[in-house]
């Protein structure tokens, strides 16, 4: 399931996404328009910001702007800094692999197998969705 960080985080990007071209955009106006708490949403913007999507500026006229551009952030990168590991077990991922500590061998295991056909499945659909793709599908 998908946690309410990582939703709010979507929906906060979508939404700096589609008025990118206004400059910074503060965090009380995010908030209001997605109806996300004013200081969840700050936590997520800063993980956002610490992973190199977005960038922020202060004062009068400050808010947060994309780092990146939202056609170069496939959706598994989003996941991934807001929700940690894709995979459903830790055998199975990529990038925070853990060996299961009740399988004895993962090669024959069928709970093993079936995660990874999951995985797999989920990261080329997370892989190939960039924000901006989906941006452009929620706004159509």
């Amino acid at each position: 399931m998908l946690a309410k960080k990582t939703k709010y985080g979507i929906k906060a990007l979508t939404y700096l996404c589609s008025r990118s071209n206004n400059g910074p955009i503060p965090i009380s106006v995010i908030a209001e328009a997605e109806n996300i708490s004013h200081k969840f949403l700050e936590s997520i913007l800063l993980t956002l910001k610490k992973g190199g999507i977005l960038t922020s500026k202060k004062g009068k006229n400050g808010g947060y702007y994309f780092l990146k551009n939202p056609k170069d952030i496939p959706m598994a990168e989003i996941i991934r800094l807001l929700s940690g590991p894709i995979a459903m077990v830790p055998c199975v991922s990529l990038n925070f692999y853990e060996k299961c500590d009740d399988c004895p061998d993962e090669a024959t295991c069928g709970i093993n197998r079936l995660m990874l056909e999951v995985r797999d499945s989920t990261l080329k659909v997370l892989k190939q969705k960039s924000l901006y793709q989906l941006t452009q599908e929620i706004n159509k």
